[in-house]
């Protein structure tokens, strides 16, 4: 019998329970592990980090508060958050919300209930923010979290009112500014902007503009809006004939192809795609279908953008044009592919628009992604789908929700 143990430290559950802590206390007693219950609590304690076993149960207790606090928060019982911040004022920097910023961010971020922030939410808001909670927690978390839904501008308002700063740099190197440019909400990044907001600061993935075209959102009318909230604040957006796709502008593409009669064969680069950006292009920007070497047509179609890709296939633009690979061979794939896996809306609209002018289903490619290992999502490894037809390249691919159904259903029939 020993009255020592001490394995690897382990994690604690996300909802830690005292009863379980105590009985795996217990288990150490009947198997001879610890000669006393007193020796087993210290050694369990031990086991997931803690000197003691009061601390340990100090912080399973302060972790349960903080979940009931989340519940009330959840529910929008103003009573029930008033009474317990008054009862313990430490839960003003309780791990809440994104990244652990606290529960202002988690009241900012209206994600339960999901929607715009009613009367009451605003109401908790402005208590906390009355009685300690730091409106700048997180490197201004609220604000960050509040500017990503155009629907949350009362929020955005409130926490303004109370000194969130519209120039913070979340975590040190993320601006506010690009809350509303990742998310594609125009209404906010306009209130922003009017609020003071740079339009030229830069961060971690670049300018603002660069969080625009780069973004994993997909909506082509919001991001339309957003780059011409930006260019009305000053910002000089380059003249070129991706940015023209960008923001939507089929008059300046009109331009462009007025200069250059080759222009809807030419094949684009990162740099080209993602002006301004710092490292989307080495990474091919956040899409499920590769864009580095497509055409603007495969553009308009992973963008999600049906009117621009109809204006280019009005002018002459080829359904079957091959991407250029980096490997420069002839197995690159077909706007058609954007269409079947896509981080946009599940539509056949694109399919169907491109099939109608004449895009093969039967075409083979070959394409070449990083994505997520499956085995450990934080890492990345590359996927190749070796001459595939549409179809069977969304069969193949490994985040199933990118496939685009509907459009696989059409296609599928063609």
């Amino acid at each position: 019998m020993t009255n020592s143990f001490s394995p690897a430290p382990l994690s604690l559950p996300e909802h830690p329970d005292l009863r379980h802590l105590k009985d795996q206390a217990r288990d150490l007693v009947r198997s001879g592990e610890a000669a006393t219950l007193a020796v087993a609590l210290h050694a369990v304690a031990r086991l997931y980090g803690f000197t003691s076993w009061p601390r340990l149960k100090v912080h399973v207790e302060a972790v349960r508060e903080v979940g009931r606090l989340k519940q009330a928060i959840d529910r929008e019982d103003l009573a029930a958050v008033v009474s317990m911040m008054t009862r313990s004022p430490l839960l003003h920097e309780a791990p809440l919300g994104y990244g652990g910023n606290g529960p202002l961010t988690w009241v900012a971020e209206c994600r339960v209930p999901w929607g715009p922030p009613s009367g009451t939410r605003l109401a908790i808001a402005r208590w906390m923010l009355a009685h300690g909670s730091d409106v700048h927690q997180g490197g201004d978390g609220p604000l960050m979290r509040a500017a990503l839904s155009d629907a949350r501008l009362p929020m955005i308002e409130v926490l303004v009112e109370h000194g969130a700063d519209v120039n913070a740099l979340w975590g040190g190197s993320y601006p506010i500014i690009c809350a509303p440019c990742e998310a594609l909400a125009p209404d906010a990044l306009r209130w922003l902007l009017a609020h003071g907001a740079d339009p030229h600061i830069s961060g971690k993935y670049g300018l603002p503009t660069a969080m625009v075209v780069g973004t994993y959102s997909r909506h082509a009318a919001a991001k339309h809006a957003c780059l011409e909230a930006l260019a009305d604040a000053g910002c000089a957006l380059p003249d070129t004939a991706t940015m023209a796709l960008h923001r939507g502008r089929t008059d300046l593409l009109q331009q462009h192809l007025s200069r250059d009669p080759g222009l809807l064969h030419r094949r684009f680069a990162g740099p080209e795609i993602y002006p301004g950006s710092l490292g989307m292009e080495a990474h091919d920007g956040l899409t499920a279908t590769p864009v580095e070497g497509s055409t603007l047509l495969h553009l308009a179609v992973e963008y999600d953008d049906p009117k621009t890709a109809a204006w280019l296939l009005g002018q002459g633009a080829d359904p079957n044009a091959r991407s250029a690979s980096s490997r420069n061979d002839d197995t690159g794939h077909s706007p058609l592919f954007h269409a079947a896996v896509t981080m946009g809306r599940k539509h056949d609209a694109l399919a169907r628009l491109l099939l109608l002018h004449g895009a093969d289903p039967g075409l083979r490619a070959t394409v070449r992604k990083q994505l997520r290992d499956m085995g450990d999502p934080q890492k990345e490894q590359p996927r190749v789908y070796d001459q595939v037809t549409p179809v069977e390249y969304a069969r193949a691919y490994v985040e199933p929700g990118w496939v685009n159904e509907p459009a696989v259903a059409v296609i599928s029939q063609a």
